[in-house]
Parts: structure tokens; C-alpha cells; sequence
């Protein structure tokens, strides 16, 4: 280290001399030892090192805290109304009588609140033993009965009833009042059952599901003469309903399963009575099948419907067909204004028991077709005013086959009953309607309706009205005082008739003639002298007018009913 030192001191000497300009010689004498060389014996190669990280274990400590939960009570909530539940009672009684000699009873039974179970039963009867003037006797009876049940579950509902319904009257479409009223008597019978099974499981990820069974049989009445007992209207119908459906996210999936059978009969197959009156036998079955997907967007204001509707129709035929199932709607302004537009179609099986409960005067040999309506295109806007007043205003587009249309028969009668001839028409419909409610106090429906009709073979839709005024309103005053009000507005509507005679027309070799204004206005009051005690006046008619429903089928006039009812 000494001999580093001075060469360094040397050299500073020497540069500073250099830099004086004179030349300094210094001679210095010392010993340098040098180490001895060695030969490398290994050869060489790349060492890697890995140096290992220590891992450092912690034990685990076992310790034990005593510990001590203490639950707090819940109060329950609880919610006061302003006035109790009223009481309700297990039995409704109403009686009374008419003017017309028209006698009226109704029970009603149940089984009140119940979270589980429900059941009773109801029972009513009307006849009428007044005439018409002029008409041959038109007395009637209604008599009606029904038992029902039901199961109501956590996740499921079960429900079914039973009901017999027997209907007497008269076709006393004939001015002569001298007639044996046995001759143009008739009586239709009705029996059958319905039970539905409901699943209501709330979690989305359930499929919730329906099932329906119905049965049903209608029967005219035997015919005077024991040698041609069988020689009457009788049918037999059952159906199956399903509907599946599921909730993913804002869409609901669903499939509607259904098939109806339905088997008419009049009298004896490959057998007549007559050179026109033959037996008829028709087993048709129809079976339809409906996948639909409902959509709901821009937080349910915005809801779409698209399906399809596949249909089976096995009459003498088999015959299928597809129909629309499609529906937009949208809320504007917070349900101020809601328009909407769809399409959609399908096949109605027509029964003879649904024939005669639009017109009751009908022979009971009729042929029995589905009325297929191919597309019914429609649009419209609904809304609310203001919080008391609602409006709904439609028009719909529909192309429908074999509607059936009831025309005076002169070959089975005397011009006393109808029989059903079907055609192909375009309908167009164009609906208003107008609604107020002012809490539970009054209630006023305004319904308006204008139909148009192009027919294929018929110059006109026989029996059918051209334009429509319904409205319905309730007044309560005091919870004591109750009125009830129906107005009932129909015109436009022509009958197929075989001679010309006052207000008939002659087109495309059909004689038709103008059928009359009808003007039918009810009235209803009811006084209730307690919770369980009440009478009650009702005005039907109270235009005195005897329009005619059906051609040569006058109504009875003016009439007025009153009577008590009871709740214990």
C-alpha cells in the first residue's frame, strides 16, 4: 500500500516538474514480489444458483370464547282500517212476483272467509204465466242449481262445481191464441261439471301451470208422440285445458294445450220420419295448440305478445289451421294514453246448446257447424281523463267463415221457429266506450258500436244489428239507497222473410224486411233496511215497447217485480 502511495507521489512530482520546463531523473529502489503461477485443474461451467426462501409455520391457537345470543322480540305489524270487515252471512234468500204472474226465488249458501276452504251452493227459479196479446201462450220457467268447492293452497288452487239447469218455454210465434199451448211447447235440460287445478309457486324458476276438465250434456224435449221418444236434440261435451307458462327475466313463455270434443245427435242415424227429416249424427273434435312469448320492456310500459295458434278440426273432415297471435301495446304519460294494434284469429265449435242460448226458438235439428274466423286485424288507444273517467276507442278488420245466421223456418213449423244457415263475411267493427266512477257512490258505462257486413250469398246479416248503444250506471246514496240503471240501443237489423208485406225490400232475389227500433230500459231500486233485511222494486221495459227480438217474436211490455231479500 506504501508503494502505491509513493509511485503516486512520484508521478504528481513529475507532472508538475513537466510542467516547469526542467528535466528531474529520480532512481528509487524496491522490492516487487510476484505470486506463482498455478494450473486450473476443473473445467468451466455455469453455476446456477437457487437460494431457497424459508418458510415460516405459525401454529394455529385453539382458543375458545364463551359466547351468549340473546333474540329480541318482534312486534307484528299490524294495520288499522277506518271501518272493520262487515260481517258476512252463510245464506242470501231474495223473493218476489211480477206483474205478469212471474214468480222469483233465489238461495244462496256458502261457507264465508276461510284461508283454505270454500263451498255452497245456489239455487234460483223465474216463470212466467202472462201472454202476449194476440200470440199464441208464451209461459216460461227457469230453474237453475249449482254446487261448488274449492281447495285454495300455498302453491295451488282447486276448484269444481256441478250445476243442472232446466229451461221451459213456449213458440208462441204465431198470432193465434186459441193454440193447444202443448203442441209448440219445448223444455231444454242441461247437466254437467267443470274442476281446475291452478299452480301459483312464486319463485321464477318454477313453471307454473293450469289444467281444466268439463262435461256437459243438453237435451230438448221428447217429442209427444212415445213412437218417436228418440227424435229429439241431444249432445254430449267434454274438454281438456292446459296452460303452461314460465317467467325468464321480462319475458313469459306459455303454451296452451285445449281439445273439445263434442257429439250431436238428433234422432237416429240412416233413418227419417219424413221425406225432409232425416236423423243427424256429428262427432266433431277440435284440438289447438297456442305457444306464445309475452315481452315487457322500458319498465313495463312497452308490452308485445307474439304467437301462433295451431287448430285441428276432425268433423267429417280433418282440416287445419294456423292463426295470428300478435299484440303490441304501449303506456304513454303514465296510462293516460295507451294505444295498441294486434291480430289474431281461430276456430269457435259451435254446440247446440250454444246456438240456443242466442236464440232459444231454434228447431232441434240443426247442422251444426265451427265458425272459422281466418284473421281479425284491430287497433285502438285506451287511457284515463282524468282519475274518475276512462275511455277505450277500437276498430277491427275480420274475414270470418260459416257465421251462422237464424232465419224464419217454414219447412219444420209454421213459421214459429228458426233454423241456422251459414255464410262467409267480412266484419268491420268500430267501439267506443266511456267510464266514471266516483269511489263506490255512482258508476256510468257508455258502450257504442257500429258494424258493417259484406256477405258472399245473403244480401244481408239476418238478425244482426248495424249499430249498438249499451249503458249500464249505479247510484249508492247513504249505503242505503241503491238504483241500478240498463239502457239497451239496437238497430239496423234485418229478418229473411218469404213474401213481401209492409217494410220489406226485395234484393238479389232475397225478401227482407226492417225489423224495429229496439229501446229496452230496466230499472232497479233497492231499500236496505239493515244488514240483513231489504226489498226491492225493478222496472223492466219501461218503454212499454214490444219490439220484436226475432222476427214475429214480440217481448212481453211493461212489467214491474218487487220483492224482500234476507241474509242470515
Amino acid at each position: 500500500m506504501i508503494n502505491k502511495a509513493l509511485l503516486f507521489a512520484n508521478l504528481i512530482i513529475g507532472f508538475t516538474v513537466f510542467g516547469q520546463g526542467d528535466d528531474v531523473i529520480i532512481t528509487y529502489k524496491g522490492n516487487r514480489s510476484v505470486e506463482k503461477a498455478f494450473r486450473l485443474t476443473e473445467n468451466p461451467k455455469i453455476i446456477d444458483t437457487v437460494v431457497e426462501t424459508p418458510i415460516t409455520n405459525y401454529p394455529l391457537l385453539s382458543l375458545q370464547q364463551k359466547t351468549k345470543i340473546k333474540l329480541e322480540n318482534i312486534v307484528p305489524a299490524t294495520v288499522k282500517t277506518e271501518q272493520k270487515l262487515g260481517q258476512l252471512y252463510h245464506s242470501y234468500t231474495k223473493i218476489g212476483i211480477g206483474s205478469a204472474l212471474m214468480p222469483l226465488g233465489e238461495f244462496y249458501f256458502d261457507n264465508t272467509r276461510s284461508r283454505k276452504f270454500t263451498y255452497g251452493v245456489h239455487l234460483k227459479h223465474l216463470s212466467s204465466f202472462g201472454n202476449i196479446k194476440g200470440y199464441a201462450p208464451a209461459q216460461f220457467d227457469r230453474n237453475s242449481g249449482k254446487l261448488f268447492g274449492g281447495i285454495s293452497e300455498k302453491n295451488y288452487n282447486l276448484l269444481g262445481d256441478i250445476h243442472y239447469n232446466n229451461k221451459g218455454f213456449h213458440y208462441y210465434g204465431i198470432q193465434n191464441d186459441s193454440i193447444n199451448r202443448d203442441s209448440i211447447a219445448q223444455r231444454f235440460s242441461d247437466v254437467g261439471s267443470e274442476f281446475t287445478f291452478t299452480s301459483h309457486k312464486k319463485d321464477s324458476a318454477n313453471f307454473n301451470y293450469a289444467i281444466g276438465l268439463k262435461y256437459n250434456n243438453f237435451l230438448s224435449m221428447k217429442p209427444l208422440q212415445d213412437s218417436l221418444s228418440k227424435w229429439r236434440a241431444q249432445e254430449n261435451f267434454i274438454a281438456l285445458a292446459s296452460n303452461l307458462n314460465y317467467k325468464l327475466g321480462k319475458d313469459i313463455f306459455s303454451v296452451e294445450l285445449n281439445a273439445a270434443y263434442n257429439g250431436y245427435k238428433y234422432g237416429i242415424k240412416d233413418t227419417t220420419i219424413s221425406l225432409l227429416d232425416s236423423g243427424i249424427v256429428r262427432n266433431n273434435t277440435v284440438i289447438n295448440l297456442k305457444p306464445a312469448i309475452t315481452t315487457f320492456a322500458k319498465e313495463n310500459r312497452f308490452k308485445a305478445k307474439i304467437g301462433v295458434d295451431l287448430t285441428l278440426d276432425a268433423d267429417q273432415k280433418n282440416n287445419f289451421y294456423i292463426y295470428p297471435i300478435a299484440e303490441l301495446k304501449y303506456s304513454l304519460f303514465n296510462d293516460l294514453f295507451i294505444p295498441y294494434i294486434g291480430a289474431k284469429g281461430g276456430l269457435k265449435q259451435n254446440t247446440f246448446k250454444s246456438l240456443t242460448n242466442q236464440n232459444e226458438f231454434l228447431l232441434t235439428n240443426l247442422k251444426v257447424k265451427n265458425e272459422n274466423t281466418v284473421f281479425d286485424l284491430y287497433f285502438g288507444f285506451k287511457g284515463t281523463i282524468t282519475k274518475r273517467i276512462s275511455f277505450n276507442t277500437s276498430a277491427s278488420f275480420a274475414y270470418v267463415k260459416n257465421k251462422a245466421l237464424f232465419v224464419t223456418d217454414t219447412t219444420f213449423s209454421r213459421g214459429n221457429k228458426f233454423n241456422v244457415i251459414y255464410d262467409t263475411l267480412n266484419i268491420t267493427t268500430i267501439e267506443g266506450s266511456l267510464s266514471y266512477q266516483l269511489v263506490e257512490k255512482l258508476k256510468i258505462d257508455v258502450i257504442g258500436r257500429y258494424f258493417s257486413y259484406a256477405l258472399n250469398n245473403n244480401s244481408y246479416a239476418w238478425n244482426l244489428p248495424q249499430f249498438q248503444i249499451i249503458t249500464r250506471g249505479s247510484y249508492n246514496l247513504y249505503d242505503k239507497f241503491y238504483a241500478n240503471l240498463d239502457l239497451n240501443f239496437e238497430g239496423g237489423r234485418k229478418a229473411l222473410v218469404y213474401k213481401k208485406e209492409e217494410n220489406t225490400t226485395v234484393e238479389n232475389n232475397q225478401i227482407a224486411k226492417t225489423l224495429g227500433f229496439i229501446a229496452d230500459a230496466n230499472l232497479n231500486l233497492e231499500y236496505r233496511y239493515n244488514k240483513r233485511i231489504s226489498a226491492f222494486l225493478q222496472f223492466n221495459n219501461l218503454a212499454g215497447q214490444r219490439y220484436k227480438r226475432w222476427y214475429n217474436t214480440p217481448v212481453q211490455g211493461f212489467q214491474v217485480m218487487g220483492g224482500v231479500t234476507f241474509r242470515f
